[in-house]
C-alpha cells in the first residue's frame, strides 16, 4: 500500500452538488496538493440515535450514479479511492451516540434491528466499491457506542469480505484507538486525528504503542482544523468561533502534526478533512473559516509535506 497522501472529497454528499461542472473543477483543484488518494465520503441517515432504520442513496443524499461518477473522476485523475459511506442522524445527534439497550427488550428498538439495517447499507456500498475498483473501503466512522458489539462487527466485516476484495479499514474516533477490540478483523487501523496543538508528541507515542500491539498498518482516516481563532485547541469542533478567521491557526496545526508523524515507519499516512464538491472561489479563500485549505497558507504546508522525497512507498 502506498503512503496515503489523501484528502476527503464531497462531504456531506448532496445529489445537487455532485456530478456537476463545479464538482469536476473541485476535484481537479484538489489534486494540486500532490495527493495520491482520496476518500469519497457521503451519508446515509437514521431519524434519531435510537432509530434502527437507515435510509441511503435517495435524493437529496447522493445516488449510486453520483457515487460512481465521483469514483470514476478520481481514478481519471490518477487517485486511489477509499469509499467512505457514513451513517448520520437526521436530528443532528452525533453518530457516536447511536445506541440501544445491551439486551433486547420488547417494544424497544434493538441492536439486532440496527445491525441488520447497517449491514444492508454497508453491503450495498461494498458491492459498489468492488464493481468500481475502489482500493479501500471504510466500514464505519466514529461509531463509538457500537464498537462494544464485537460479534456484530466481526460478522459484518466477514460478510463484506464476501463481496469486496480490497483493503478494509474502520475509522475510530479520536482518543478511542485502544477501545476497539476487533482490530484484527480489518486490514488497516485508522482513526480521526483531531488532536490539539501542543499534544501531538504525547498522542504519537500513545498511538504507536497501540498500533504495534496489533501489528497492523495505521493511518489517520481524518485529520484537519478549521481556519478559525483557537480552533487548534479543539480541531474537531466545527462550530467553535465561527466567523473569527485565523489562517495561522490552521497552518500551525498542520505543521505540528506533520512534524511529529514524519518518518514514522509504523505510520501510513493522512486522509485530511476535507474538500467540498462545491468549492468557494479562490478570491474568497481569505473569508472562508472552514476545514477546506483551498487558497489558504495551510495548502502550501500540505503540498510541501506530500511532495517530500522522504515519504516512501510501503
Amino acid at each position: 500500500m502506498d503512503y496515503i497522501k489523501g484528502m476527503t472529497w464531497g462531504w456531506i454528499g448532496n445529489s445537487e452538488d455532485w456530478r456537476s461542472n463545479e464538482a469536476e473543477r473541485s476535484m481537479e483543484e484538489m489534486t494540486n496538493l500532490a495527493i495520491n488518494w482520496t476518500a469519497i465520503a457521503f451519508q446515509g441517515l437514521q431519524e434519531t440515535a435510537h432509530s434502527p432504520d437507515i435510509t441511503f442513496a435517495e435524493p437529496p443524499m447522493v445516488t449510486d450514479e453520483n457515487v460512481r461518477w465521483a469514483i470514476a473522476k478520481a481514478k481519471s485523475l490518477g487517485l486511489s479511492v477509499i469509499l467512505k459511506p457514513i451513517v448520520n442522524v437526521r436530528d443532528g445527534t452525533w453518530r457516536a451516540h447511536i445506541n440501544f439497550f445491551d439486551k433486547d427488550v420488547p417494544c424497544e428498538p434493538t441492536w439486532s434491528q440496527w445491525f441488520k439495517s447497517y449491514e444492508s447499507f454497508m453491503l450495498h456500498y461494498a458491492k459498489l466499491a468492488e464493481d468500481t475498483g475502489c482500493e479501500m473501503l471504510c466500514v464505519g466512522c466514529e461509531m463509538v457506542q457500537t464498537e462494544r458489539r464485537e460479534k456484530e462487527w466481526r460478522d459484518l466485516i466477514q460478510k463484506v469480505r464476501q463481496v469486496y476484495s480490497g483493503i478494509i479499514t474502520y475509522n475510530c474516533d479520536k482518543y478511542q484507538e485502544d477501545e476497539v477490540t476487533w482490530w484484527d478483523a480489518v486490514d488497516v487501523m485508522s482513526s480521526s486525528g483531531y488532536y490539539p496543538i501542543g499534544s501531538w508528541e504525547h498522542h504519537k507515542s500513545r498511538i504507536k504503542k497501540i498500533v504495534e500491539s496489533w501489528q497492523k498498518p495505521f493511518f489517520f482516516m481524518e485529520a484537519g482544523c478549521p481556519s478559525r481563532l483557537e480552533s487548534g485547541s479543539v480541531p474537531n469542533d466545527w462550530n467553535k468561533n465561527r466567523g473569527q478567521i485565523d489562517m495561522d491557526e490552521q497552518r500551525v496545526f498542520y505543521e505540528e502534526m506533520f512534524k511529529f508523524f514524519h518518518g514514522q515507519k509504523w505510520f501510513y499516512g493522512f486522509m485530511l478533512w476535507d474538500w467540498p464538491a462545491k468549492l468557494y472561489r479562490l478570491e474568497d479563500a481569505s473569508e472562508n473559516d472552514d476545514y477546506c485549505v483551498y487558497g489558504k497558507p495551510a495548502a502550501e504546508v500540505i503540498k510541501s509535506f506530500f511532495t517530500s522525497n522522504k515519504i516512501a512507498k510501503r
